[in-house]
């Protein structure tokens, strides 16, 4: 029995010896882990000094003082145990003072902890031929560290078990059944110490006490394990670096020769160099680990605040477009009455107008006119991003529509000095379109050529292409005008972009022009692009559609399949 009992207490020592290195050294800054250390430490100071005091039976002094190394460990204990519990359920003025107190009582235990008073001897117990009896003021580690100390740890954790609820609750209880065990245990030795030997069974109360010990070990252990407090991987490399580190130091003790021992000391060396290597080398994987995950979590409260930050945007975006259009409506209204009435000033509706007046109203109907097209494009931009453009489709002839705005631009072109010509093949190019934007579409385009060509001509031409299966209809308008470079031309048809040096021909362009076009056209289900060679050498502006057959040719086509299907 006594072989069984002294490797049961070097197994608890492991134990705690593994728990208390880990929690120290898996957060040091979180105080219930340093304090948890300590705690373990404690208990294994107890664990080991229990069996170096049964290893060294037959050598008085030696066992004498591990016995009372032993009851340091022993002393140790209660306060640290309670100093956990307290940094585990929280902290309050009252608890404070209380550890204060028990530190102080249990400083003064620790300086008679190797006098005759604490430990006086060594008896025969039982089958256990060295026993620590203990002195009279042994009877103080008794009613403070347990009766007080322990005491209150487990008070603490009953009242935390009734205001608790989920896993902290679960928590609370496998800490206090861990205490009852562990500290219930080591309580049954206390008799014995005082020579209470006639205790009926009085020898399993002793192995009763380490089991209670380790069973202790144990539920801490699964606790731990249980709710991720701590690292099974890291925790078992512990434990083995642990049980051979002390065969070597139990080796090292029990040398009867120089040699032996000089043997044992250098592979104990060893053992801690490589055990130190692999603690660090894996504590730094975790300390990586640990960073990535921060990293992940610092990433996704990022991405979701990038995630609010962007509906915000978007919501601005919103109120933004909508201001724009009720300012643009609002404007459109005083403008349209100004253009009006200095229209029919200029027709002479209200007299003849002449000279410098005529000049002057002919300026602000120009001036009106210009503004009224910059307010109409602003209102089909917010149209288009409030998803409101309606488009009222029908089948027209795409070569009469650019000859009409051909012929309606012709006379600024020729008061500019430039040439403009319009060419087709035999018609007709029916498309699929709605007449009035599109209409829009030529003018904004043509008018664009003419206002970005100082000199020399503009060619308007249209024609058919074959792609795969369909027929293609293409508008192009070819300038002789400023051009463009090639990093402008990905980004003509963006809003509020112009090609650079623009403002030098035309001051009052806005960049929502093309941008316009590109979106009126694309919802034609077309394509819209400029070409150019450089600046200096003209640019060309190219839109395709899809040729529409005209209604009559389509309801003979039905009408045959109709006829076939018949058939």
């Amino acid at each position: 029995m006594l072989d069984i009992y002294t490797w049961s207490v070097f197994i608890a020592g492991i134990c705690f010896v593994s728990f208390g290195l880990f929690a120290y050294f898996n957060n040091r800054n979180l105080l219930s882990n340093r304090i948890f250390g300590l705690f373990s430490a404690s208990f294994a100071i107890w664990c080991f000094s229990w069996f170096l005091t049964l290893i060294f039976k037959n050598d008085y002094p030696k066992a004498l003082f591990f016995a009372r190394l032993l009851n340091l460990g022993a002393t140790l204990m209660p306060v640290l145990y309670l100093h956990w519990i307290v940094s585990v359920v929280g902290f309050n003025p009252f608890r404070k003072k209380f550890l204060i107190f028990a530190y102080s009582i249990t400083a003064i235990l620790i300086l008679f902890s190797f006098s005759p008073i604490y430990i006086k001897g060594l008896i025969l117990i039982y089958s256990f031929p060295v026993w620590p009896s203990a002195g009279s003021f042994y009877i103080m580690q008794i009613i403070f560290g347990y009766l007080l100390c322990v005491g209150y740890a487990v008070i603490l954790l009953i009242k935390g078990i009734k205001q608790e609820t989920g896993e902290t609750r679960y928590q609370y209880n496998y800490l206090l059944l861990g205490t009852l065990l562990g500290f219930g245990g080591g309580g049954t030795n206390f008799p014995l110490m005082f020579n209470y030997s006639n205790i009926p069974y009085g020898e399993y109360f002793v192995l009763f006490g380490i089991l209670g010990v380790m069973s202790s070990a144990f539920i801490f252990s699964y606790a731990a394990v249980k709710y991720r407090l701590l690292d099974v991987k890291l925790l078992s490399a512990e434990v083995f670096i642990g049980i051979v580190s002390l065969s070597f130091i139990v080796n090292l003790i029990v040398a009867d020769s120089a040699g032996k021992r000089l043997v044992a000391l250098a592979l104990l060396f060893v053992v801690a160099i490589f055990s130190s290597l692999i603690v660090r080398g894996y504590l730094r994987e975790v300390s990586q680990r640990e960073k990535i995950e921060k990293l992940a979590i610092d990433l996704e409260r990022s991405n979701t605040e990038l995630e609010v930050a962007n509906e915000r945007l978007k919501e601005l975006d919103r109120q933004k477009t909508e201001f724009v259009s009720i300012a643009s409506h609002q404007l459109r209204s005083p403008l349209t009455a100004i253009k009006g009435y200095s229209s029919m000033l200029l027709e002479g509706s209200f007299g003849k107008l002449a000279g410098k007046p005529r000049e002057a109203v002919q300026v602000v109907f120009e001036s009106s006119q210009k503004l009224v097209g910059v307010i109409e494009d602003f209102l089909n931009i917010t149209r288009i991003e409030l998803g409101k453009m309606k488009y009222e489709m029908s089948i027209i002839d795409m070569g009469k529509m650019v000859e009409s705005v051909v012929n309606e631009l012709k006379p600024n072109v020729m008061r500019r000095g430039l040439t403009m010509t319009f060419s087709g093949a035999e018609g007709p190019y029916n498309i699929l379109a709605d007449s009035g934007k599109l209409n829009q579409v030529f003018l904004n385009v043509i008018d664009n050529a003419v206002k970005y060509t100082p000199k020399g001509s503009i060619a308007i031409k249209i024609e058919r292409r074959q792609e795969g299966d369909k027929k293609m209809i293409r508008f192009s308008s070819k300038d002789t005008g400023v051009g463009m470079d090639q990093a402008t031309l990905p980004k003509l048809f963006e809003k509020f972009v112009r090609a650079s040096g623009a403002g030098e021909i035309n001051i009052t362009g806005t960049g929502l022009g093309l941008y316009v076009a590109k979106q009126i056209v694309e919802a034609h289900g077309g394509k819209i692009w400029a070409e150019s060679e450089g600046k200096g050498q003209g640019s060309t502006f190219i839109m395709e559609m899809t040729e529409t057959k005209p209604l009559a040719e389509q309801k003979k086509e039905a009408e045959v399949k109709t006829f076939a299907g018949e058939l």
